[in-house]
């Protein structure tokens, strides 16, 4: 059996089903899909991000703006691009790369984006609505590792899940997503005693804190099912925040770094994408 989740064979198969879609919208509408992405400074992982991003849409047939700004720029101007792109009928998705300038309030910017528009799930209402188990656009990371988990047939009904980060991207919203299937979930944190404790009770494992290889194979009960969502980069080598090598013997699942989640973020991107498209053009 494989054991392995890979994102990237993963995302070929959502990606191809993706384009069949747009093309199938764009001859009933007319139109193509289009993902507007503002970036914000020099970040290197940022741009390499936003690169990735507009190659997939590029690939899945969906228009992409992309729109560079210095860091030096105002939260006034910031807010007025991202009213600009509310008030274009021809935007179907913002989204705006994190994380931005000390200056300038995420939370505000978050905020200012159209909620039909938000197509990486972080406006307030769009988290609100899934603790709520309403219809939602779900961030993308967490709804990517879902699918990963889903696509192996691994019912999480019962089982106890340990997610190992609070994050508002990542941690908290994945958590919401496991309970909503019906596992019995613990997040843990940097002020969380005896983690390996934790760990060793858990059937799933999500592990987002950014701390290379710091979930062990001691850490990791027989048949596992381990979610690394961790990007580090070790003398110029990326890994997780999971011993890969050592802890795939014991895992029933596992993901990689890099080819895991990674890829699977970006896809439901694209997806998102998509789904705001289809509501905008339903409603209109």
């Amino acid at each position: 059996m494989e054991k392995i989740i890979s994102g990237k064979e993963l995302s070929k198969t959502i990606r191809a089903d993706v384009k069949s879609k747009v093309e199938q919208l764009t001859e009933k509408y007319k139109r193509v899909p289009h993902l507007a992405v503002v970036l914000v400074g020099e970040d290197p992982a940022s741009k390499s991000y936003v690169k990735a991003k507009e190659r997939a849409c590029k690939k899945a047939l969906m228009d992409s703006t992309v729109i560079i700004k210095d860091e030096e720029i105002s939260e006034q101007d910031l807010l007025d691009i991202i009213e600009k792109l509310n008030a274009n009928p021809t935007v179907d998705g913002i989204l705006v790369q994190l994380p931005l300038p000390d200056h300038i309030d995420e939370d505000k910017i978050i905020d200012s984006i159209k909620l039909e528009k938000d197509v990486d799930g972080f406006h307030p209402l769009n988290l609100a609505y899934m603790h709520l188990g309403r219809k939602a656009i779900y961030p993308a990371t967490p709804k990517g590792i879902m699918t990963m988990i889903h696509s192996k047939g691994i019912d999480v009904k019962g089982k106890k899940a340990l997610v190992i980060g609070r994050s508002n991207i990542v941690g908290k919203p994945v958590a919401m997503l496991l309970l909503s299937e019906h596992a019995t979930v613990t997040i843990a944190h940097s002020r969380t005693k005896n983690l390996k404790e934790e760990c060793l009770a858990s059937d799933i494992i999500v592990a987002a804190v950014g701390r290379p290889k710091m979930v062990t194979a001691d850490m990791v009960k027989e048949g596992a099912v381990i979610i690394d969502v961790g990007v580090n980069r070790v003398n110029g080598k990326l890994v997780g925040d999971v011993d890969f090598e050592q802890v795939k013997e014991k895992a029933s699942y596992i993901t990689p770094v890099p080819g895991g989640v990674g890829p699977m973020t970006i896809t439901s991107l694209l997806e998102n994408t998509l789904e705001c498209f289809e509501r905008r053009m339903q409603n209109d």
